[in-house]
């Protein structure tokens, strides 16, 4: 395997454990958060989908987003299925845009980010858009913790 090769199968392995666990919350503990300041659970799923989406385009602007506005923004939140396939399509540009990366572009390609003081190069960009799923994945198994919510296996 090359590291494109690697970092896809990443990619695949945290959205099928995410999907595993998004699909395991019964409907009606979508709306539910710890708090009023923190996300809901569907909010949570959404800004997953859409957080790669904008990662997505701040590859593609190689850290300058201009005027970015999220497909999302007019849509109001509904259940995982509906909020999964309107994500599908972006998501495959995503993994076809990872797909026609070489292996230099990995190590040649920056993202700078000048808001966030961030300049990384691309293999590291990649590498933190996985862990932002990552991490979110494990804020929603806390919530259902919290909640007293049976959680999904995801770890097989």
């Amino acid at each position: 395997m090359n590291s494109i090769e690697i970092i896809l199968l990443n990619f695949s392995e945290i959205r099928r454990r995410s999907v595993k666990l998004w699909e395991g919350i019964p409907g009606e503990y979508l709306v539910w958060r710890p708090d009023q300041e923190a996300f809901s659970v569907i909010e949570m799923i959404r800004h997953v989908l859409e957080g790669e989406h904008l990662f997505h385009r701040i590859i593609e602007k190689r850290g300058n987003l201009d005027e970015y506005k999220s497909p999302w923004t007019d849509m109001s939140y509904s259940d995982v299925q509906t909020e999964r396939r309107f994500a599908e399509k972006y998501r495959a540009e995503f993994l076809e845009m990872i797909q026609n990366l070489t292996e230099s572009d990995l190590e040649t390609i920056r993202i700078e980010r000048k808001e966030v003081g961030q300049n990384k190069k691309l293999g590291d960009y990649l590498n933190r858009i996985a862990y932002h799923e990552s991490v979110h994945t494990g804020q929603l198994l806390n919530y259902l913790r919290s909640a007293g919510i049976e959680r999904p296996q995801i770890w097989d």
